[in-house]
């Protein structure tokens, strides 16, 4: 600056000169500002202002991409995306064991899942035990959050957080939300089944009962636990008891051996339901009359469910 106004030349003049110098910009001007004070102020201040964002935003930028917080949004969005094209999935609301284990058994029989994570923390969890498995993180008895995971287009959803308290209202909001959905809760407490229903659950499961069950059956029919571990741990097959229920139009003037099960790979029916409920009618004859509603009860691997299903038009 002080070369510049040495040279005689005037203050604005040197000014200019010294600013345009420092930002870079060089000294070729199409529009020649010579003798236009007011036009080297403007531009002196469009430098300045120029440089001072820049100088802003790209550290800004730069700790934006190091922390990860771009790559986080964009893996948001497509998580997202990927949940608004599930329709018929299922949500399992916690990331307790139990909840853990239900979205496995899902993903191993090629249903569709979402986890309801309520930290950060939980999600970390979930893709470590499950891979690459839809999750959404929030409470899940924020109706938000539910909508997120899709709660209006879902065909189930578990709850399973830890407190009863909490399931309760987790089934309540989810029941508001969905009234056709199916909701499974877990209740610790036994006088909490009731509330858990009256709140819109389908069915109540009590872990400790199911854990007290199964230790009885490894006393007593030790083969049998045997046979349905290996069936449920095979990583090689996902053979599973399903229920695939029969669709209108499809079992018109028809008997069960008349369904074709037996020609699905894999696939051996167990049982039936009648379409209106009742007992289950275990090894059904081949001439017994098939109906509309009616439950097939089948053990069937997840490729051969979709296959049976398939065949009967559903």
């Amino acid at each position: 600056y002080l070369q510049f106004a040495a040279e005689g030349q005037g203050l604005v003049d040197a000014f200019y000169m010294t600013v345009i110098t420092l930002t870079t910009v060089g000294y070729g001007e199409t529009i020649s500002l010579e003798a236009n004070p007011s036009g080297q102020l403007f531009t002196v201040a469009l430098l300045l202002g120029g440089m001072g964002i820049v100088a802003y935003t790209v550290p800004l930028l730069a700790a934006f991409l190091i922390e990860g917080h771009f790559i986080n949004a964009f893996t948001r969005r497509r998580m997202q995306n990927k949940i608004e094209a599930m329709s018929g999935h299922f949500i399992v609301c916690g990331c307790t064991p139990s909840a853990l284990h239900v979205a496995g058994e899902l993903r191993r029989t090629e249903r569709a899942a979402v986890v309801v994570a309520p930290s950060p923390e939980d999600v970390e969890e979930a893709i470590r035990q499950l891979g690459d498995v839809a999750v959404v993180v929030g409470d899940p008895s924020d109706d938000e959050v539910l909508l997120q995971a899709g709660i209006d287009r879902a065909a189930g959803v578990v709850t399973d957080v830890g407190s009863d308290k909490d399931n309760v209202i987790i089934s309540l909001t989810a029941r508001r939300l969905s009234p056709s959905v199916r909701i499974v809760g877990s209740a610790d407490q036994p006088q909490n089944e009731a509330k858990m229903r009256t709140a819109g659950a389908n069915a109540v499961v009590s872990p400790s009962r199911i854990g007290g069950l199964r230790m009885a059956s490894e006393l007593v029919r030790p083969a049998v636990v045997t046979f349905l571990d290996t069936m449920l741990r095979d990583k090689e097959q996902s053979l599973r008891v399903e229920e695939v229920v029969i669709p209108e139009g499809s079992a018109a003037d028809r008997t069960v051996g008349s369904l074709g099960v037996e020609e699905i790979s894999d696939a051996l029916l167990l049982a039936v339901v009648p379409a209106g409920g009742g007992h289950f009618e275990f090894n059904p004859p081949p001439d017994r009359k098939a109906e509309p509603g009616m439950k097939l009860v089948v053990m069937v691997s997840a490729g051969g469910r979709e296959a049976l299903e398939q065949h009967l038009g559903l």
